[in-house]
């Protein structure tokens, strides 16, 4: 299969809310035109939140009906994304779509093995590739499931490399399920993984917020050859601030410094009562890190950083960014190349408006950024 097959090429804004165009571009890079005609009548309808949601859950059930996994999935996932974890949906739509997009690509139960970790299961999934001689091992980041990066794992396979993918704590099954918080020291999920499939010299790639997790893991585990930042993150904290007013951001900042934690709390409630997104990405995070209020989510984000381990990383780095990301400021990527002080050796890649993967983790553009790093493999390797 031609590697521009399996995905949609472009990008269109869609609607006038980054956040929201994102989220569109994001599945319509899966389900292509098929998933488009679907939704792009209904976007005049996709005013608020609760209105994205029932959008998407009817057209997810017509899609259905009409025997289209792929794209039912894919409204399902939409849908699915912008549900609280107080939402009685959300965990049978999850459920359901995770299933659905497994068998939309493919992917048989028996791909799946559970990797002891401390004392929960990690998913780990396994692509074989034929003849193939290089080993990625791979993980999404904040709000993810890895069963969405199945159409991507399956064309890596068919592109020569075995692929690895796995759920670790805070992440899909492994949060919704065991109710397991996001860790820090990401190195020991990967051990894990590499002891229980006795893997060594592999390619770890970090995808969103994998890419601080990556960098994480490779400062301590040798096994990891080669890193790849899909898309680089140097600072979780300072992403999130960056899209913030500079007044709120530099307020926040200075009652966290200071310990006024019940003011933040007031001030994150008040901002939520009045805007769903903020809403929305409050609970998200407490969700992820086991937070009992917003001070703690952002406690918990201010920890997510490269800052303090890059200069242990020894392996060959690939940071990948784009010019209009709106989650993760450009400058992190030169801030990253300054911190990699004994890296092997230091790849940095800018993708543009012009190659339609100007936007975080390229999905403007995937198969562009799955050439990249098989080209950097091989020149390497």
């Amino acid at each position: 299969m031609n590697l521009t097959s399996r995905f949609y090429v472009g990008w269109r804004e869609l609607h006038l809310d980054p956040s929201l165009n994102f989220q569109l571009n994001r599945w319509a890079a899966y389900g292509g035109p098929s998933w488009l005609g679907d939704v792009v009548p209904m976007l005049p309808a996709l005013q608020d939140y609760p209105s994205w949601c029932s959008t998407f859950v009817s057209l997810g059930e017509r899609a259905t009906q009409e025997g289209r996994i792929l794209d039912a999935a894919l409204h399902f996932r939409s849908a699915e994304f912008f549900m609280t974890v107080s939402d009685p949906r959300k965990e049978p739509l999850r459920r359901q779509l995770v299933a659905m997009l497994r068998e939309a690509t493919g992917v048989p139960l028996t791909a799946r093995q559970d990797v002891q970790f401390d004392d929960l299961r990690l998913p780990v999934w396994t692509f074989p590739g034929k003849s193939a001689d290089r080993t990625a091992v791979v993980f999404g980041g904040f709000d993810s499931y890895i069963e969405e990066f199945f159409p991507i794992f399956t064309q890596m396979r068919d592109d020569g490399w075995n692929v690895i993918a796995f759920e670790g704590p805070g992440q899909g099954s492994v949060l919704e399920e065991q109710g397991a918080p996001m860790t820090t020291n990401w190195s020991r999920p990967v051990a894990a993984v590499l002891d229980a499939l006795h893997l060594q010299d592999v390619t770890l790639i970090g995808v969103s917020l994998g890419g601080c997790l990556a960098i994480r893991a490779a400062a301590f585990e040798p096994r990891v050859r080669r890193v790849v930042a899909f898309d680089v993150l140097v600072d979780l904290f300072d992403a999130i601030q960056q899209q913030q007013p500079a007044p709120v951001s530099l307020v926040l900042r200075g009652l966290l410094a200071i310990g006024a934690r019940q003011l933040v709390d007031e001030s994150a409630e008040g901002l939520a009562h009045h805007d769903l997104r903020i809403a929305w990405a409050l609970n998200q995070a407490m969700h992820v890190f086991g937070s009992a209020s917003p001070s703690d989510a952002l406690d918990a984000a201010r920890s997510f950083t490269t800052r303090d381990v890059s200069h242990l990383v020894r392996q060959d780095v690939l940071l990948m960014a784009g010019t209009a990301d709106h989650y993760i400021p450009l400058g992190q990527l030169w801030e990253q190349s300054r911190l990699l002080s004994g890296a092997r050796s230091i790849t940095a890649r800018v993708f543009t408006a012009e190659e339609c993967a100007q936007a975080h983790c390229q999905v403007g553009n995937l198969p562009l950024a799955l050439r990249v790093i098989s080209a950097w493999q091989d020149s390497i390797a």
